[in-house]
């Protein structure tokens, strides 16, 4: 068995995994509250290569080998994009810098900029994350940080892909009056003239949010409620509700191009290798084959 083809088979595959999951990136950089996805690889077990025979009994061993790699997971990352105005009263974005405890100090976790913070033992804590909170045409609960809502004529508020936005009681949000004639305090109250009224978005907190899966569209599910670490946003959470505003995505161009050119430069490297291979196993059979 040529180990050194399956390899690179292995390779060109993941890369060009790799290169779809930057592409996907890239046609979404205009896409309102889009959450860049990052593609983790992870190499093959290796295997112990081990000589039979020689000149001592047994076997003697020669070393590992690796044989290949594999597009292990492709996980979202949850950094706070731009805010960007829109002058539209029924465009919300927020803006989230929830903090979590770490109970064996009792401080703040100093995460970085990516949303995480690793711990002594290697174990990693991330950044809890806020969402305005949805539900499908099957009654289903989901999530999104996509605040480009507009109202129906029964006066429903309805997100972009046409899911109910829900209130703080749970159930989908009716506004009693046009959309123009609210506004909105910071933690989602609607207000008329300035006074209160009775309705509220709701506001989701996710403790864990890596545990939350995408499902199309810029919105999410939660599989494992509990383990996910959902609960209703508090007023000493620090989560901004702004209105006439919408969240751009979080996808950084730059660093998106450099990604893309790697992956076609790792892909092409690996078909070099096939074409080696394939030189080789032709030389192999047409001509050493004869003598």
């Amino acid at each position: 068995m040529l180990r050194g083809l399956y390899t690179a088979a292995a390779g060109m595959m993941t890369q060009q995994r790799m290169h779809d999951t930057v592409t996907q990136n890239i046609a979404n950089v205009n896409t309102p509250g889009y959450k860049s996805v990052n593609e983790a690889a992870r190499s093959f077990p290796e295997v112990l290569i081990s000589l039979v025979g020689g000149n001592g009994p047994g076997s003697s061993q020669i070393g590992k080998l690796n044989t290949g790699v594999f597009a292990e997971e492709t996980q979202p990352t949850y950094t706070q994009g731009d805010l960007r105005e829109t002058g539209k009263s029924s465009d919300f974005g927020l803006e989230s810098s929830l903090e979590l405890v770490d109970p064996a100090t009792g401080q703040p976790y100093a995460f970085d900029q990516s949303g995480k913070f690793v711990k002594a033992d290697g174990s990693v804590v991330y950044r809890p994350q806020a969402f305005f909170t949805v539900q499908d045409n099957s009654g289903n609960i989901r999530y999104t940080r996509d605040g480009s809502f507009h109202v129906n004529g029964a006066g429903e508020l309805l997100s972009s892909t046409g899911f109910k936005v829900l209130g703080s009681n749970g159930q989908p949000l009716v506004l009693d009056r046009p959309i123009n004639d609210l506004q909105m305090d910071s933690k989602g109250n609607f207000l008329y003239n300035g006074a209160p009224t009775n309705q509220q978005l709701q506001i989701t907190v996710a403790a864990s949010p890596y545990e939350l899966v995408r499902n199309g569209n810029g919105v999410y599910e939660a599989a494992d409620p509990q383990k996910a670490g959902l609960r209703n946003m508090t007023a000493a959470d620090a989560v901004t509700v702004r209105q006439g505003s919408l969240e751009g995505s979080n996808v950084n161009t730059a660093q998106s191009m450099v990604d893309l050119m790697t992956a076609q430069r790792a892909y092409e490297a690996n078909q070099k290798v096939i074409q080696f291979y394939d030189k080789s196993m032709d030389k192999a059979v047409n001509d050493v084959g004869r003598v």
